[in-house]
């Protein structure tokens, strides 16, 4: 284990000179032990208990800041607020200052909605908003209905009202629009489509929904862990009488992940049981809530900088500052103190208890993402191509490309992501209106109006940099034509149908200069041209055989589907013209003019900036492979779009990272495909305030050029806390898990390590594990933490991860908040490690 180094200090002594002042007491937190007797205890042969003295299976204190950590006093505490205890009907609406609200009265009481889906007629349900002011549940309204069902307030991504929807604007009409409202949720859940008996319940729900996910946003990770461990009380107080039996407590911890030896749980059960009566309420349920969610590793830091009586004084804290890599003035030190100490009078005195570090270290301040990255830092003002473009595949694809569907909320979520290069395969409409869909497959077709519609309102809310439509054009020329009325009426003045004034015609113009603007790419007529015919075709035989390389690709998967027996009956209308571009098509094109690529050599002797080609994954590993210097100089001047192979028939993604290696720009993936390879994408574009443009580093921007130093990175996985339970169905199913810490970067840098797997705990298991790598390019690598379920029979079961670019990580402790497959937060679940980098 290497050291973090701690200024020497003489214990005991006095602060700076001055007298120790009496410790007031804190008020109570549920983060904080009571009463000196510890935390949750995991069998592992033996209970593990740590910093329980005489408990089961007890070990001496670990090491930390590379000493011994002196035992922490037990801090007086209290009693609670004494109105009910933490089980009473309402507490945690009362804490969110909802509890006499309207609307959220309403929701409590339930009301009946109309699920409207595209299959079967709409079913009526009742939806009854959950005490805990988190959880929604509903179940069939008639008899045979399924087990009730359930979501979580803080997994909505927004609430919509009247028909905003595309699944309400198709299957809603016959319902009035203030009745009706959508849940748009986080991650990959389809969107919920409802509609009301009346207005008034619609708007009750709307208005309250939209309460809880401000307040439940605003919550500290201290305050959402307090609100989630008394939901699992809720759950498992089985008669519903406010009080816990010890098998109910039992039944809560297997909830929780913790499988607990008997003697040692009846034991902590005993000692908060101050009634004598076998079972918990009120004062003795928060209590035994403060034991089980005790830390002691992070007990064991603050003792490491604090005197004997357990209090941070400013200037010690200001020590803890400088070992992080912060800003360690103390004028910063005391404004920490200010802001996190709950104690007003420690804080009067610019004190700071236990509880007031262990806040700090739970926010967004002990957060191992650079908080400054939140935000957009970068130089906004060079040309595109000297940027990474988040990029999507097949965007209209809701799934897999055989027989997906097609929808517009698929554009609406890759915007609302961040994505800002979205692709249309576009093909002739029967009606003369021209459908996007996944040409000859069984995937269902929307209105490339609609789609224009759905980018047009959600382009710029997520991100004020332009799009880029990416147009795979099968249409014939009268419908080209109406894509380009379509796109100049409903896009108005954001399309970009001319050159910026006075831009350099040898340099693309900067994602600052384009902001709110809509780029179209695709064919380009020569200019100027001078033909009396009204069409013009583009290409040579030779150059559209490579130009249109993502077509036969995807005619070679479509072989492949044969067996499928209506594909003939599914041939698209494709007009035999469509190698040829219409006037008013072309017309919308400025920057992103697509060319079949015309080899390196030629295109480094003759860059045309507003030119871009397109390469299939296979290809680009081959220009990597036989001139990757030379394709990375081709980049630093314009932009090339990568894609996956068309053969793969259930939308899988590759690795991107090898074509960011290259200074691809526009590297396009299915975004809805959960997997490794979105983690890396979404870790990419994490910084920079999400906005989906990443400044490319110096090399790759202008090579030749050597990056920056080597770089030693040292991550010490320390804990893990209240990681999800995997298979709720099953009690006794306890999760033994194990972290990954993966380097994704170039192929010298690429690496994983993972610590060993802790048995039957998934609440709070600890590792103490350092995994050490050495990296050539840090500039390029992105961290994956991956938290895994050990199974020694089969492949082991995935929990969480969480992914970012080195660049945007901090030193020191930190806390890491896991994300689910799809990209959907698993609070209150995080990781605790320390980092440390060095350069040579």
């Amino acid at each position: 284990m290497w050291l973090l180094p701690v200024p020497p200090r003489a214990r005991p002594r006095s602060r700076r000179g001055r007298p120790t002042p009496a410790r007031p007491p804190p008020p109570p937190s549920p983060t904080a032990p009571a009463g000196g007797t510890g935390g949750a205890a995991p069998t592992t042969g033996v209970p593990e208990t740590p910093g329980v003295p005489g408990a089961p299976g007890h070990r001496p204190r670990r090491m930390i800041c590379g000493r011994k950590a002196r035992p922490a006093a037990e801090q007086p505490r209290s009693p609670s607020d004494g109105s009910g205890g933490p089980r009473r009907p309402g507490r945690a609406l009362k804490k969110m200052g909802l509890t006499e609200d309207e609307d959220v009265q309403r929701m409590l009481r339930g009301s009946l909605f109309r699920k409207i889906k595209s299959r079967g007629g709409p079913r009526e349900r009742l939806f009854r908003l959950q005490e805990d002011g988190a959880t929604v549940c509903f179940e069939g309204g008639f008899r045979g209905a399924r087990p009730q069902q359930s979501f979580l307030v803080m997994h909505i991504e927004g609430v919509r009202e009247g028909h905003q929807s595309e699944g309400l604007r198709k299957y809603g009409a016959a319902f009035p629009a203030p009745h009706c409202f959508t849940l748009v949720f986080k991650g990959k859940r389809k969107n919920l489509d409802l509609a009301a008996r009346g207005e008034e319940d619609a708007r009750h729900w709307v208005r309250g929904l939209t309460k809880l996910m401000g307040r439940l946003q605003a919550m500290s990770q201290t305050e959402k862990l307090d609100h989630w461990i008394h939901g699992v009380l809720q759950r498992a107080d089985r008669n519903k009488d406010n009080k816990m039996s010890f098998r109910e407590v039992k039944s809560m911890l297997r909830m929780i992940n913790i499988d607990m030896d008997d003697v040692y749980a009846y034991k902590l059960f005993k000692e908060c049981d101050r009634s004598g009566d076998e079972r918990l309420e009120g004062r003795e349920l928060e209590e035994f809530c403060r034991r089980l969610l005790r830390r002691p590793e992070l007990e064991e830091l603050f003792g490491c900088y604090s005197g004997e009586d357990q209090v941070l004084s400013a200037e010690e804290l200001q020590d803890f500052l400088r070992d992080q890599g912060e800003d360690a003035s103390l004028r910063q030190a005391r404004a920490i103190i200010r802001s996190y100490e709950l104690n007003e009078k420690a804080r009067q005195e610019d004190l700071m208890m236990l509880d007031g570090f262990m806040m700090y270290l739970l926010s967004a301040a002990g957060d191992i993402l650079n908080q400054e990255h939140t935000k957009v830092h970068q130089d906004m003002s060079q040309p595109l191509c000297h940027y990474f473009i988040s990029s999507s595949h097949n965007t209209y694809l809701t799934h897999h490309q055989i027989g997906g569907t097609s929808s517009t909320e698929a554009y609406v979520r890759a915007l609302m992501a961040g994505c800002r290069c979205v692709e249309l395969d576009c093909w002739e409409g029967s009606d003369g209106e021209p459908v996007v869909y996944h040409g000859h497959t069984l995937t269902s077709k929307i209105l490339f109006r609609d789609v224009i519609e759905s980018i047009r309102d959600y382009a710029f809310k997520k991100s004020p940099y332009p799009v880029i439509l990416s147009l795979e054009n099968h249409c014939g020329l009268e419908q080209q034509a109406t894509m380009a009325q379509h796109m100049k009426a409903i896009l108005g003045d954001m399309l970009l149908t001319q050159p910026l004034k006075g831009q350099d015609p040898y340099d693309l113009p900067s994602p600052e200069q384009l902001k709110g603007k809509v780029l179209v790419k695709g064919k380009k007529l020569p200019e100027p041209w001078h033909e009396p015919h009204r069409v013009t075709c583009l290409l040579h035989p030779e150059e559209e055989e490579e130009e249109e390389e993502e077509e036969e690709e995807k005619l070679q998967e479509r072989s492949s589907w044969q067996p499928l027996p209506s594909l003939q009956e599914i041939k698209p209308l494709q007009a035999k013209d469509a190698s040829q571009v219409a006037p008013e098509l072309s017309a919308v094109v400025v920057y992103c003019q697509a060319v079949p690529f015309p080899g390196l050599a030629h295109a480094l002797r003759h860059p045309q900036p507003y030119e871009m080609s397109s390469f299939s994954e296979r290809k680009a590993r081959k220009l990597i492979k036989e001139a990757g210097p030379a394709l990375v100089r081709y980049n630093a001047r314009q932009l090339s779009r990568v894609y996956p192979l068309g053969l793969k028939m259930n939308s899988s993604n590759y690795n991107p990272q090898e074509m960011w290696n290259a200074g691809c720009q526009l590297v396009a993936l299915n975004f809805q495909t959960p997997g490794y390879e979105m983690d890396l994408n979404t870790g990419r574009f994490l910084g920079n305030g999400c906005c989906g443009y990443v400044l490319k580093p110096p090399c790759l921007r202008s090579p030749p050029r050597e990056g920056s130093h080597r770089l030693a990175l040292h991550i010490r996985v320390i804990s893990a806390q209240q990681l999800p339970k995997l298979n709720r169905e099953q009690g006794s199913s306890i999760l033994d898990p194990f972290v990954r810490v993966e380097i994704h970067g170039v192929p010298g840098d690429c690496a994983r390590q993972q610590t060993r797997h802790k048995l039957n705990n998934g609440f709070n298991p600890r590792w103490e594990e350092t995994l050490s790598f050495q990296l050539r390019a840090p500039e390029l690598a992105l961290v994956r933490f991956v938290v895994e379920d050990y199974d020694s029979t089969s492949c082991n079961d995935f929990v969480g991860q969480f992914t970012l670019p080195l660049a945007s990580m901090r030193e020191g402790y930190r806390h890491i908040h896991l994300l689910s497959k799809d990209g959907a937060s698993l609070s209150p679940a995080t990781l605790f490690v320390h980092v440390r980098c060095k350069s040579h």
